[in-house]
C-alpha cells in the first residue's frame, strides 16, 4: 500500500496488482490522444495476451488508477522481437542490456491528477518483482515529447529508425537504482544490533526467549574464520541479516537426502564409492531398462524408490558423470575475470541419473514398499564444499533483494562452491530460497527439515539463450549424457540440423543455454499441428484468448534439460523460447502410456525439469455427437477424432513473469476413492474436478504414491505407519478410504433345524474373522474383477458349477450379466438376496426393476429373496467353498458352489478402523467430522462414505454417502486451500446460530451399468434421504414426470421436472448405448433451456427423448445446457456483463471449433440472453455498430443476422 497526493493535495492509498482481462474497459477509457501518439493504436486485449508483465494500479475502492504494459521486445517495429540486443548495446557500451536483465515500456496509461505518483508505483513494483531487471526502455516516435509524467522516469539515450517505413524513434531507458537498487552488503557490526532486532522481533520472539535478550549482539561478536554475518545496508541503516557458518553435518545429509547430482556436496576423493557392487549394479541395468518416458504410465516399482517433489526433479535426473574436482569454480565475486575459468567443468555437475530415478514426470513416484533393504547409497569420503545459513532475516520492503547477499557471502569461503540451507517443512517459501534447488530426502528420512542448495555458479548473470547451431553438438551431447532419453534428444536435435523441421515437415527449433561459452541447456519445441483438437479439449481459454493468437504461435515442448545450478533461470529459458521462436504459446503432453509414431520414436517426449513452471490445463468436458446424422454440420475430423488421453500443460507470455508459491507442507491422502482423487484434482488444478479419464489429469506427475495398507496412525510423531512397518510423515493428513464390500459373516445356523431368520439372532455388524475361501471373491476394484476373472476362466466355471451372487446392491446385477457375458450359464447362477434393512431398492423404479427381474427368468437365472448366509460346508472348513445355506422367513436351503460373489452391505475395512481406533480418533459407526471435515484432532480430516456428521448436529440421517463423491472431494479442497494460496480471501466464520448446520452439496448422484439382457442403465437424482418412488410421487409438490418409450422396447427414458422446472431426476434403460455424459449434463437445467421441454412433451411434440438429443434440434440443447453450466473464457464476459468491444461477436461467433456451424445460432442466443433489450430492437455487443457489420467475415455475418431474428423473435 501507498499514499499518493496530486498536485492539489488530494490523496489516494493505492496498490499494484497483475493486470486482469476486466480491466480492459477501464485501461480504454484512460486512453488519450496523446497517448496513441506516444505508443501508436493499439488493441488492449492483444497486448494483455503477448505482454510478459501488465501491472494495474488501484485505490482503495479497487478503481483504477493506472496501468502499464512491460514486453521483453521493442515496439514501433525498430527490430524483429529476436535480434534487438545487438541493436540497443550500439547506444551506450556501458548499458550492459540483455534479454534477462531488460524489458520495454509498450503503454502507459494514469488518471491525469495521480499520473506521476502512479508512474513512480509502477515503475518500483516492476523493478521488485523482477529481481533480475536492471533497464526499463521506452521506444516512441522522435518528434513526441515524453510529457510532464514518463520524463521523471525516463532519460533519452539515443534515435533508432524504423524497419518498415521511414521515421525515427526515441530511445529513453530506466535504471533500477534509480528506483529500488541492489542492496549494500557488509560484515555485521555490534552497533548493527539495535537497527536489526525489531525486524526479528516482528518474526518471531522464540530466539530472544532462548538466547536472551543480546543474542544477536553475542553472535556477531563471535565471528571467526568458520562463522560469519553479514548484513545489508540502505542510507546507512541495516535492514537484513545472514548468518553463516561452514561447519556442516555431512553424514546426517547423506544419510537423509540423495545429493548424488552434486557429488554429495563433498570433493571428490579415492576412496569414494560412487557405483553399487556388480550384483546390484547387474540388477538396477534390468531395472532402468524397463523404465520410461514422461508419457509412461505409472508403474509400481519393486525397489523403493526415492519420492520427488516438483521443486528438484531437475536436480534428481541424473548422477554425477566424474567427480567434482578441486578447481571446480572458484570465487564467483570476481566473475568478470574468471568466469569462463569457473564455468570450463560445470558439466561435471551432472543433470541426468539413470540408475534409481523412475523417467517419468517430475514430482512423481510409485511407490511399493519393499521386502529387501534399501537401494545402494554412494559413499562420499571428501572435504565438505557446503557452507550453511544459520540465521537469515530482511525487512519486507528489501525482501526482493534477498539474493544480493550471496555473492557477499561465497566471497567469505572461497574453497566453498554450495551453500545450504535447511527449513521446517511448513516454513512459508521465501524469495530467496526460490533460487535454490530443494534436494528430494530418501523414502526413510524422518528429518523434519526440507534441505535447499545454491551452487556457486548459480549467480553468473551472463545466461545466452540462443538458436542451436551445429558446433553446439558436442556440448549438447556432453550435457544430456547420462540422461536415460540422451538418443531421443539427440536424435531430434540432429534432425533440426539436418532440415529444421521433423520427418512430417513440421517446422522444428531448437534453443541452447549458454554461459561463458558452454551450453548448459537444450530445448526442442515443434510447432503444435493439434491445436484444434486441445482447444475442443482442454480448458486452454482459462488462461489466453484463443484468437488472439495465430496458428504458428502455438508451439509443441518435446524436450527440455537444464543442469541445476541454473534451475533458477528455468521461466527465463521458456521466454527466451517464445520471444526467439515467434511463439506466444508452449504446450507439453503427458501420455499415460508409451504413444508410437509421435514425433520421432515412442520416446519422443522426455523428461522436462520446466514441468513445475508449466500450469496443468484442465480437460473440457465433451458432447457425444451423431457424426451420421449431423453430415455436414458435424464437427471437423480434427476435433472429433479419437481421444489421445494425455495430460496437458501450458506456458504462456503472461506466465513467464507470473511469480509461483511452492507449497512444502506434507499432504498425505490415505485412499485412492472418488474423494481421494477429486481433492488431489482440485489442488492441482485449483479449478473443479472432471469426470474424465485420469489420464486427462496425470496426478502422477504432482503426486507421490505409496502402495500399501494404513494399519496405524501416530498423532504425536505426525506419521502414518503402512503395512506395519514403513512410515510416512504428514502435516495434513486426510482420510477417505471409503466404504467396502466385506466378507459375509455366517450365522452358523444349523439348517437340518429347520430355522428360519425370525429364530436367528442378527449378526449383521459381526466382522468375520476366519480364513477368506480362494473363491470367495469381494469385488471392489478393478484388481478384483481381473482376479475374479482368472480364476473363473482358469477353473472352468463357464463350462461346469455353481455360481452364487449375495448381495442386494446394483453390483449384483452388473455381475450376472457379466458372467452371463463370459459364458456361463443361466442356470449355473444363482443370485441370493439378503433381507434388506434400507427402505428401498438399490434402483428404485418398478419398471426398471421389473425388466431385470424378467431378463433374469429368461437368462435361467435363479432367484431367491431374504435368505440369510448361514453356513459353508456345512459348518466344517470353509477353503474351498463347495457348498453355502442359507435361511429364509419359511425354509432354508443349501447349494453347490464353485465361486461364491458377496455383495454384502459396505463397511469400513477392519484393519482401517482399529488405525482409526488406536489413535483415538473418535469413531461412531463411522468416523466422526464436524462440517469443516476436520475429526478430533485439528492436523486430520476426513470425507466420504467413510464419515458421519458429529451427534450435535443432530443429522445422523445425512451423511456424505448422500451426496456426489466428487463434490465431497473439490469442497474439502477448497476448505484446505485458504491454508496454502495467499491470494484466497480468508474464510469468514459462520455466526454462531449457524454453525451447527451441515452444508449441502447440490451436485448430482448418479450410478448406472449394463444391467442383464444387456440393457444400458443411467440414474442420475439429487442429493436426498433415500425414499421410494412411489412416496416422492405423491407429494403435492412433485412437479411433473415425462416418460417416454418403454422396457419392452429398450428405450425407457424418464425425466423429472420439479416444481421450479428443474430437471430433478433423469432414469434411462436402453439396449442400445447412449451417451450419459450428455444427459448428465442435463440435470439442473431449467426446462426453459431445454426449448421449454415440458410445453413440448404436452404438446406430443417429444416421442422419444432418446432420439430428440441426436436430432440436429436436440443437439444444441445439449450443446446449451453444457455452455450455461460452464461457460468457456469467450462466453464468460457475456454471463458477467462486462462489454468488451467491437472485436467480441467475431471473437465469439469463431467459438468453439467442436460445435457444429448451426449451433452457433443458439450459442447467441444463450450468449445475449441477458442482454436483450427492453425495447423490440435487437441488442449487440457494445460497440459493434450497424456500419461495422459490413466488415466482419461473411460466415459472422450470416450468424449475426440470425441471432438478430432470434432476438426479434425472442422479443415479440
Amino acid at each position: 500500500m501507498s499514499v499518493l497526493t496530486s498536485p492539489r493535495g488530494k490523496s489516494e492509498v493505492v496498490h499494484c496488482r497483475r493486470t486482469e482481462s476486466q480491466d480492459i474497459y477501464c485501461i480504454k477509457s484512460l486512453m488519450r490522444k496523446f497517448t496513441q501518439k506516444l505508443f501508436g493504436k493499439l488493441n488492449i486485449i492483444y497486448l494483455l495476451e503477448k505482454a510478459n508483465l501488465a501491472v494495474t494500479v488501484c485505490n482503495d475502492k479497487e478503481e483504477i488508477m493506472a496501468q502499464a504494459t512491460f514486453v521483453d521486445y521493442p515496439n514501433w517495429n525498430v527490430s524483429k522481437q529476436n535480434a534487438w540486443v545487438s541493436l540497443f548495446r550500439e547506444f551506450d557500451s556501458e548499458i550492459p542490456c540483455t534479454p534477462l536483465n531488460t524489458l520495454f515500456m509498450h503503454l502507459f496509461v494514469a488518471v491525469d491528477e495521480y499520473s506521476i505518483g502512479c508512474c513512480n508505483e509502477i515503475i518500483r513494483t516492476v523493478f521488485k518483482a523482477v529481481p533480475e531487471l536492471h533497464f526499463i526502455f521506452l521506444i516512441v516516435p522522435a518528434y513526441m515529447s515524453l510529457g510532464s509524467t514518463l520524463i521523471t522516469v525516463f532519460t533519452q539515450v539515443g534515435i533508432i529508425p524504423c524497419l518498415t517505413f521511414e521515421e525515427e524513434f526515441a530511445v529513453y531507458i530506466c535504471h533500477r537504482h534509480n528506483h529500488y537498487p541492489q542492496l549494500h552488503i557488509r560484515k555485521a557490526r555490534v552497533e548493527d544490533h539495535d537497527d536489526l532486532m525489531p525486524i526479528f522481533m516482528r518474526h518471531d520472539t522464540i530466539l530472544r526467549e532462548t538466547y536472551g535478550e543480546y543474542f544477536l549482539a553475542e553472535l556477531i561478536e563471535a565471528q571467526d574464520e568458520e562463522n560469519h554475518a553479514v548484513v545489508c545496508e540502505v542510507e546507512g541503516v541495516a535492514l537484513g541479516f545472514m548468518s553463516v557458518c561452514s561447519r556442516v553435518n555431512m553424514e546426517l545429509l547423506h544419510e537423509c537426502f540423495n545429493l548424488g547430482p552434486f557429488h554429495g556436496l563433498c570433493n571428490p576423493h579415492p576412496d569414494d564409492v560412487l557405483e553399487p557392487p556388480r550384483q546390484l549394479r547387474v540388477q538396477g541395468s534390468q531395472d532402468a531398462a524397463l523404465k520410461t518416458s514422461s508419457q509412461a504410465s505409472q508403474k509400481t516399482v519393486e525397489e523403493p524408490q526415492e519420492p520427488d517433489t516438483p521443486d528438484t526433479r531437475e536436480c534428481i535426473q541424473g548422477k554425477t558423470v566424474e567427480a567434482v574436482t578441486e578447481e571446480l569454480l572458484s570465487a564467483v565475486h570476481s566473475r568478470h575475470v574468471n568466469e569462463v575459468e569457473n564455468i570450463e567443468k560445470l558439466s561435471e555437475v551432472s543433470i541426468a541419473e539413470e540408475l534409481d530415478n523412475d523417467i517419468m514426470t517430475e514430482g512423481s513416484a510409485s511407490i511399493l514398499l519393499p521386502e529387501e533393504k534399501e537401494d545402494f547409497r554412494p559413499i562420499y569420503r571428501g572435504t565438505s564444499t557446503a557452507f550453511c545459513i544459520q540465521l537469515f532475516c530482511i525487512e519486507e520492503k528489501y525482501e526482493a533483494r534477498s539474493l544480493d547477499f550471496m555473492n557477499f557471502v561465497f566471497s567469505l569461503f572461497p574453497d566453498k562452491n554450495f551453500c545450504i540451507i535447511s527449513l521446517p517443512h511448513l516454513t512459508p517459501e521465501f524469495v530467496l530460497i526460490q533460487n535454490f534447488v530443494k534436494m528430494v530426502p530418501f523414502t526413510n528420512c524422518t528429518l523434519e527439515q526440507d534441505l535447499y542448495i545454491f551452487h556457486r555458479a548459480g549467480l553468473l548473470k551472463s545466461i545466452n539463450i540462443r538458436l542451436a547451431t551445429n558446433s553446439d553438438t558436442p556440448g549438447v551431447e556432453n550435457l544430456v549424457s547420462t540422461l536415460l532419453l540422451n538418443r531421443s534428444i539427440l536424435d531430434d536435435f540432429n534432425q533440426y540440423k539436418v532440415a529444421h523441421r521433423d520427418p512430417d515437415g513440421t517446422p522444428l527449433q531448437a534453443f541452447v543455454a549458454e554461459v561463458a561459452e558452454q551450453i548448459v541447456g537444450i530445448a526442442v519445441i515443434r510447432n503444435e499441428m493439434d491445436i484444434e483438437y486441445i482447444r475442443s479439449h482442454y480448458n486452454i481459454e482459462d488462461f489466453i484468448y484463443f484468437t488472439h493468437h495465430q496458428r504458428e504461435e502455438h508451439g509443441h515442448l518435446h524436450h527440455f534439460a537444464l543442469n541445476p545450478i541454473f534451475r533458477h533461470y528455468t521461466k527465463f529459458f521458456l521466454k527466451e523460447i517464445l520471444r526467439l521462436g515467434f511463439k506466444s504459446c508452449l504446450y507439453y503432453p503427458i501420455y499415460p502410456h508409451l504413444r508410437s509414431g509421435k514425433f520421432q520414436n515412442p520416446y519422443a517426449h522426455s523428461l522436462t525439469s520446466a514441468l513445475h513452471y508449466l500450469v496443468p490445463v484442465r480437460p473440457r468436458r465433451q458432447i457425444v455427437y451423431p457424426l451420421e446424422k449431423l453430415g455436414i454440420n458435424a464437427p471437423s475430423k480434427e476435433v472429433s477424432k479419437e481421444p489421445l488421453c494425455y495430460a496437458l500443460n501450458h506456458t504462456n507470455r503472461k506466465l513467464t513473469l507470473e511469480p509461483k508459491i511452492t507449497v512444502n507442507a506434507k499432504i498425505v491422502v490415505v485412499g485412492a476413492s472418488n474423494v481421494g482423487i477429486s481433492f488431489l484434482e482440485t489442488l492441482v488444478f485449483c479449478h473443479c474436478f472432471n469426470d474424465k479419464d485420469y489420464a486427462l489429469m496425470s496426478l502422477c506427475s504432482w503426486v507421490n504414491v505409496v502402495v500399501g495398507r494404513m494399519t496405524a496412525i501416530d498423532r504425536a510423531a505426525k506419521h502414518v505407519v503402512v503395512s506395519k512397518e514403513e512410515i510416512v510423515l504428514y502435516d495434513h493428513l486426510i482420510l477417505c478410504t471409503g466404504q467396502q464390500y466385506q466378507v459375509p459373516c455366517p450365522t452358523g445356523a444349523d439348517i437340518t433345524k429347520h430355522l428360519t431368520n425370525r429364530e436367528i439372532p442378527n449378526n449383521s455388524k459381526q466382522q468375520y474373522t476366519g480364513k477368506v475361501p480362494c473363491n470367495h471373491f469381494t469385488l471392489n476394484d478393478e484388481d478384483d474383477c481381473f482376479k475374479a476373472l482368472t480364476w473363473i476362466k482358469n477353473n472352468s466355471i463357464t463350462t461346469e458349477g455353481n455360481v452364487i451372487v449375495y448381495g442386494n446392491t446394483i453390483d449384483i446385477y452388473t455381475t450376472v450379466e457379466t458372467l452371463l457375458h463370459i459364458g456361463v450359464r443361466g442356470s449355473s447362477i444363482h443370485l441370493v438376496h439378503p433381507p434388506s434393512t434400507a427402505t428401498i431398492t438399490c434402483i428404485n423404479n418398478y419398471v426398471v426393476e421389473s425388466a431385470v427381474e424378467n431378463a433374469l427368468q429368461e437368462a435361467g437365472v435363479h432367484f431367491y429373496q431374504d435368505a440369510l448366509l448361514a453356513q459353508w460346508n456345512d459348518g466344517e472348513y470353509p477353503d474351498p467353498i463347495q457348498s453355502a445355506s442359507f435361511t429364509t422367513p419359511t425354509k432354508p436351503f443349501r447349494l453347490q458352489c464353485s465361486i461364491f460373489f458377496s455383495f454384502c452391505e459396505k463397511n469400513v475395512d477392519y484393519e482401517t478402523f482399529k488405525a482409526f481406533n488406536d489413535a483415538c480418533l473418535v469413531y461412531d459407526g463411522r468416523l466422526v467430522i464436524d462440517t469443516n471435515f476436520h475429526t478430533n484432532d485439528i492436523a486430520i480430516r476426513a470425507a466420504g462414505s467413510l464419515t458421519k456428521f458429529s451427534n450435535r448436529y443432530y443429522s445422523n440421517e445425512w451423511t456424505h454417502s448422500n451426496f456426489s463423491s466428487k463434490e465431497i472431494g473439490f469442497q474439502l479442497a477448497a476448505a484446505m486451500l485458504s491454508l496454502f494460496d495467499p491470494t484466497l480471501e480468508p474464510v469468514t466464520e459462520p455466526p454462531a446460530d449457524l454453525d451447527r448446520l451441515i452444508p449441502m452439496y447440490k451436485g448430482a448422484k448418479i450410478q448406472g451399468g449394463i444391467l442383464p439382457r444387456h440393457y444400458h442403465y443411467l440414474h442420475i437424482a439429487k442429493p436426498a434421504i433415500p425414499a421410494p418412488l412411489e412416496v416422492q410421487m405423491a407429494q403435492p409438490d412433485f412437479g411433473l414426470e415425462i416418460v417416454t418409450g418403454n422396457v419392452q422396447n429398450g428405450n425407457y427414458f424418464r425425466i423429472h421436472i420439479n416444481k421450479y422446472k428443474m430437471v430433478e431426476t433423469i432414469t434411462c434403460l436402453s439396449k442400445e448405448p447412449f451417451p450419459a455424459s450428455n444427459y448428465i449434463r442435463l440435470f439442473g437445467q431449467h426446462e426453459q433451456v431445454l426449448n421449454n421441454l415440458c410445453e413440448r412433451y404436452h404438446d406430443k411434440l417429444i416421442p422419444d427423448l432418446y432420439s430428440s438429443p441426436t436430432e440436429p434440434r436436440g443437439l444444441h440443447l445439449t450443446v446449451q445446457a453444457l455452455l450455461m453450466s460452464h461457460p468457456p473464457e469467450s462466453l464468460k464476459p457475456f454471463h458477467q456483463g462486462r462489454p468488451q468491444g467491437s472485436e467480441t461477436a467475431a471473437h465469439l461467433l469463431s467459438f468453439p471449433s467442436s460445435i457444429p456451424f448451426s449451433s452457433k445460432c443458439l450459442l447467441l442466443r444463450v450468449a445475449f440472453w441477458n442482454r436483450r433489450p427492453s425495447s423490440g430492437i435487437p441488442a449487440g455487443p457494445q460497440g459493434l455498430t450497424e456500419s461495422e457489420i459490413p466488415t466482419l467475415p461473411l460466415a459472422t455475418r450470416v450468424l449475426w443476422y440470425i441471432f438478430c431474428l432470434m432476438q426479434v423473435a425472442v422479443c415479440e
